[in-house]
């Protein structure tokens, strides 16, 4: 039974570390756009981006449960918790940095069903202010978003090995 939970696990890690990584590779080519055009470029990932998203929370919770059905703490435990601890930490770079920029991005797009439901959900309000800085914190929250999801499947492969 571990050893399946482990397979799930590496699977829904690999997607949610995946979709921040393609964000962060945008990143030289996004930083070159102007206001209009990158404006128009961020529509593109609602509502895809938001289906996908929903590997994070699961990563969690089967990281969570592979934590509690795993033998006592050996070499495996540790690694698995050290990517338990990395997902929770992408998890929260979203929900506190990007989140209320994408809910900033988002409040003019007319989204349906989940998707408007989703980018509603604890946003604080953010003034228009400068755009580019909203930008930088978007990008950057992604690289490091992405950093935390390689550490996250890194850490989960080794306990796989060991």
């Amino acid at each position: 039974m571990v050893r399946s939970a482990q397979v799930v696990c590496v699977v829904l890690v690999a997607i949610a570390m995946a979709l921040t990584l393609a964000h962060a590779l945008e990143l030289p080519g996004k930083m070159r756009l102007g206001k209009d055009a990158y404006l128009s470029v961020q529509q593109i990932y609602y509502p895809g981006f938001t289906v996908g998203g929903i590997a994070e929370p699961l990563g969690i919770i089967a990281l969570l449960a592979l934590l509690v059905f795993m033998p006592p703490p050996g070499a495996r435990f540790w690694w698995t918790m050290a990517a338990f601890v990395s997902l929770i930490a992408m998890h929260l770079v979203y929900w506190f940095v990007t989140h209320p920029v994408n809910s900033f991005w988002t409040k003019d797009i007319q989204l349906t069903g989940f998707g408007a439901t989703f980018f509603s959900l604890f946003a604080p309000e953010i003034s228009g202010g400068d755009w580019t800085k909203l930008r930088d914190v978007w990008e950057y929250s992604h690289v490091a978003r992405a950093a935390l999801g390689m550490l996250s499947l890194i850490f989960l492969t080794i306990a796989v090995m060991a």
